[in-house]
């Protein structure tokens, strides 16, 4: 059994930037991964940083109180405006430190941060570091991680590990089961503060950007233990994955000017009404769906894909500012992005909805706290704008590790007994063993593919109810035969299938959660697109989603959204 202070489930940036805070005030912490910290999914993250600092020519005029304006706007007004208020006046302050820190963002011709314009922004003031802006604040942070803890020695890394339980007591947590990859045993941690920063639920979808390791299992675990999920409905795709690998070509190359062309050659987003006037930087969610519509139109490139094309920006400027995307397409799809158009389709990108929380990370369960993509502090609401997921994990990060520091110190330390730590343990031990004596009929991985498929195909950018309802018919039937299946390779050590199956078995009651959500609200709002129901209804509508567990399905109920800023309003670009 092992005892800290606080524990991190997660490494990317919002598990490193709460760890900063903790390992600062000298609070004996864990982060537990199932990757290295620099493996963990932040990395991926490509072409900025939102933040008002008014350095671009062309934002001089901007301000936090207007980077606020065109997130409500952008959440299509499901966001909480309290805590996007938080995000967007902290947001300079947090890319500073940043820069201090020694991230090496790209700069303009006098020495300032330099940025560029983001889909559905006013403004350009999306900070980067060419196209690998994630990697490098990773890096960055993970630096000052590691020299702030040379100074206190009061930050303990267990990698590839993967959390498999929480231990609540009286509405209380007390700590977490993890399985050791390396070993396959079950290990006790006692913790009086649980941070999660697990990331999203990506591989959910069959055509995602995600990394393998973003299952959900983080929301899942939480969810199991008595937290609620708020706004799973929520989904959000990407214009621009490259044709049949799905990796991300970043919004970047839209913002630096790039083009997208049907099997014309036409700049079609000029024919939709919605994207006619912002083209190629109208939000996500409007450019995927005008995407699709040119695809079934018969408008794509080998009725497929569609062109995302560089070339009029000449190899100088895609090569400072894109080089990427330049390595990507070579590497992946042969093409030269210099001198060849892209081929690109939208992809399941971030996953809106989270671990319900208040603006200060807290949720319904004392001292647990949830930051980043695996959180819905609701800032993102039913859209995100491009720029602010890394935003948002420095922001709220940081504030996950002051609250579960301050919860540290004021609160009387756990008293949950050693009994009912081993009673706890050997349950779960149970559970585990039971997965390797069953002799079930089911395969982890080909059941993980039929979901892929269900939630790509009925519950992706267009929705209607037939459809959902014939995905959720499938859906039940492969919850069912989950409870049948077989766990082939019997070793302890390295045993991948196991962490696989574990989180399968997560990634079950997410995409349920997702599935319900989605048929009960019958709008059109953001990311989430009816066609039965294309129109915003605020009458009925305006309110989060929320989804408690039970055996027989998630538990439906809903909340008002923060206002008070920003009236909501027709959503025009």
């Amino acid at each position: 059994m092992y005892k800290f202070d606080a524990i991190i489930i997660g490494s990317g940036l919002a598990g490193l930037r709460a760890a900063y805070e903790l390992v600062s005030n000298k609070i004996n912490t864990a982060i537990i991964s199932k990757v290295y910290p620099l493996r963990s999914h932040s990395i991926a993250a490509q072409g900025g940083v939102n933040a008002a600092l008014a350095n671009n020519e062309n934002a001089k005029d901007d301000s936090w109180e207007k980077h606020a304006c065109d997130t409500i706007k952008g959440s299509d007004y499901l966001g909480d405006q309290d805590a996007i208020l938080k995000m967007c006046k902290e947001g300079p302050q947090r890319i500073f430190e940043l820069e201090h820190w020694g991230c090496p963002f790209s700069r303009t011709d006098d020495g300032r941060i330099s940025q560029r314009p983001f889909g559905g922004q006013g403004f350009p003031r999306t900070a980067y570091a060419a196209d690998r802006t994630g990697h490098a604040m990773l890096h960055t942070l993970y630096e000052q991680i590691i020299r702030i803890n040379e100074e206190n020695k009061c930050l303990t890394f267990f990698n590839e590990w993967l959390v498999t339980r929480l231990i609540v007591n009286d509405k209380t947590i007390t700590g977490i089961i993890a399985l050791d990859l390396k070993t396959g045993n079950l290990e006790l941690f006692k913790a009086d503060a649980v941070i999660i920063a697990t990331g999203g639920a990506g591989r959910l979808y069959g055509k995602s950007t995600n990394a393998l390791i973003n299952t959900g299992i983080g929301l899942s675990i939480a969810y199991h233990a008595g937290a609620d999920l708020k706004d799973m409905e929520f989904i959000q795709f990407h214009p621009t994955t490259l044709f049949t690998t799905n990796i991300l070509i970043t919004e970047g190359a839209r913002g630096e000017g790039g083009y997208l062309l049907n099997s014309a050659g036409e700049r079609f987003l000029a024919n939709y009404e919605d994207s006619k006037k912002a083209m190629e930087i109208a939000p996500r969610d409007i450019v995927s769906r005008n995407m699709i519509r040119e695809i079934k139109k018969g408008n794509a490139i080998n009725g497929q894909y569609l062109h995302l094309d560089l070339r009029h920006l000449g190899k100088n400027l895609i090569m400072e500012r894109l080089p990427g995307v330049v390595e990507l397409a070579g590497k992946f799809a042969g093409i030269n992005a210099i001198t060849e158009p892209i081929p690109v389709e939208p992809g399941q990108h971030y996953t809106m909805g989270g671990i319900d929380t208040d603006m200060d990370t807290k949720t319904k369960i004392n001292g647990l706290y949830a930051a980043g993509e695996a959180a819905c502090v609701s800032v993102h609401g039913a859209n995100r704008l491009g720029g602010n997921s890394l935003l948002e994990t420095v922001v709220f990060g940081a504030a996950a590790g002051e609250m579960a520091g301050k919860y540290i110190k004021t609160n009387s330390k756990s008293q949950i007994s050693n009994l009912e730590c081993d009673e706890a343990l050997r349950e779960e031990e149970k559970r585990i063993s039971r997965l390797f004596e069953g002799e079930g009929r089911e395969n982890a991985f080909n059941l993980f593919e039929e979901l892929n498929r269900i939630m790509w195909e009925n519950f992706g950018i267009f929705k209607e109810d037939a459809q959902m309802k014939a995905g959720q018919k499938e859906f039940k039937n492969i919850k069912e035969r989950s409870r049948d299946l077989r766990l082939r390779y019997k070793g302890k050590r390295f045993n991948f299938e196991l962490y696989w199956l574990l989180e399968f078995l997560g990634s079950i009651n997410i995409a349920e959660a997702i599935i319900a959500g989605a048929i009960e609200r019958a709008e059109s709002r953001g990311s989430h697109y009816r066609t039965d129901y294309p129109k915003r209804d605020d009458e009925n509508w305006l309110k989060h989603t929320i989804a408690s567990y039970s055996q027989e399905g998630p538990k439906l109920s809903y909340k008002p959204v923060a206002l008070g800023y920003v009236a909501p309003a027709e959503r025009k670009y």
